[in-house]
């Protein structure tokens, strides 16, 4: 039996001290080292096999970070683990108490390509660190060789055929796609971070800014506009990760995904991503080629529709522990005294408990999110050299004879 365990890790602004990374926003010497502490101790009590990590500026700065996290599990074994002259040695808890280094895994790093490198204008990437390697070279996602054009079908009454339409060429962060073997098995894992709810506002030719940003002189109008173009744009990349994923599934290939998707489970470009749920019977509802009230999909088709459906749905890891704890009180981020997950692990059917055929499933989820603390109470200030996000962690069991 293969026992595993997969996170997602968005650090907060990884890279070096004295590097300004956003505009008059750098780390001192003394605060990266704090930081490169903070971080290090969270992965050593992680201890997870598979990581993928977001808003990593310089791949320099996360490698000293998994250095750090490896020197300390060695000297922690060297404490707790007892050698093989001690007769008590065997005992099962010092199995448990082990933590294994990262000496021997695997880094794959996807810089963003929108990163030029200019100070306090640097775009982060992301990473995926696996102790059991990569079955084949990682693949990124981000400039789209054919431009996503979404386009919008005429209103009726509309006498015109075009309706416009929205149009992408690059994603605001790159996609690291990665197959990973654990055990007899291959999984496809996706490492995403999606366009965040900041607005997007455009500046004018010779301006030093966009009118906005001025909240001297608000515009709540504008300052929703921006909100929908952060949206579509979120959306946009939700489908393109969507498109990514059903290709997998296609295939036959298990897929996990994880990352911050800048959106609770149920919003709309999280449920783009998982893919729609079933209709409870497909035969209770008037066909697309319907020419009277009566036609309905039958029974063979109902069970047709429902296993196409079905068979490239993913399921989050947070509601397979919410029912089998019956808790619900999950949560990655706060700002505004609005407590929310906006990071996940979604997993295809391969994974589900209720299927027959599954090849593994979730023996149980961490949350570390003590750390979390919200700008608008004061009694819990806001800490900028810790993440801004708890981090997230299945453990998971392959079934025998897979």
């Amino acid at each position: 039996m293969t026992e595993f365990t997969i996170a997602s890790f968005n650090v907060k602004n990884l890279i070096g001290p004295d590097r300004e990374y956003y505009r008059f926003q750098s780390y001192t010497p003394e605060e990266h080292a704090w930081k490169e502490d903070w971080l290090a101790d969270q992965l050593l009590t992680m201890d997870a096999d598979i990581i993928g990590f977001q808003e990593i500026f310089e791949e320099d700065a996360l490698k000293n970070v998994i250095a750090e996290t490896s020197a300390r599990a060695r000297d922690l074994n060297a404490a707790t683990i007892p050698d093989r002259s001690k007769r008590y040695h065997r005992k099962a808890i010092f199995r448990k108490l082990a933590v294994e280094p990262y000496d021997t895994a695997s880094l794959a790093f996807a810089p963003n390509t929108a990163d030029t490198g200019e100070p306090g204008k640097r775009r982060p990437g992301l990473a995926i660190l696996s102790r059991m390697g990569f079955a084949e070279p990682p693949e990124i996602i981000q400039d789209l060789p054919v431009p996503l054009d979404i386009a919008f079908p005429p209103l009726r009454g509309d006498d015109t055929d075009d309706a416009g339409f929205f149009r992408i060429r690059r994603l605001s962060r790159p996609i690291l796609k990665a197959r990973i073997p654990v055990g007899d098995t291959v999984i496809t894992v996706f490492n995403c971070h999606l366009k965040s709810k900041l607005g997007e506002h455009i500046t004018p030719p010779g301006a030093a800014f966009a009118p906005e940003q001025d909240l001297t002189n608000y515009d709540p109008a504008g300052r929703a506009l921006g909100s929908l173009r952060a949206g579509l744009r979120r959306m946009a990349e939700a489908w393109v990760l969507r498109r990514a994923i059903v290709a997998e599934l296609d295939q036959g290939r298990p897929v996990m995904v994880m990352g911050d998707f800048n959106d609770a489970e149920h919003s709309v470009s999280s449920e783009i991503i998982t893919g729609e749920a079933p209709f409870k019977n497909y035969a209770w509802m008037l066909r697309h080629d319907a020419e009277t009230p009566r036609d309905r999909y039958s029974d063979a088709e109902n069970e047709q529709i429902t296993e196409a459906i079905e068979s490239v749905r993913l399921h989050s890891a947070e509601g397979f522990f919410a029912r089998k704890s019956r808790r619900d009180m999950v949560f990655t981020s706060a700002f505004g005294g609005v407590y929310e997950s906006i990071d996940q692990i979604y997993m295809s059917r391969h994974f589900h408990p209720d299927n027959p055929d599954r090849i593994g499933e979730m023996d149980y989820f961490s949350a570390l999110n003590d750390h979390i603390t919200d700008g608008s109470h004061p009694e819990a200030p806001y800490n900028k050299l810790a993440s801004d996000h708890g981090q997230i962690m299945a453990h998971m069991r392959m079934r025998r004879g897979i």
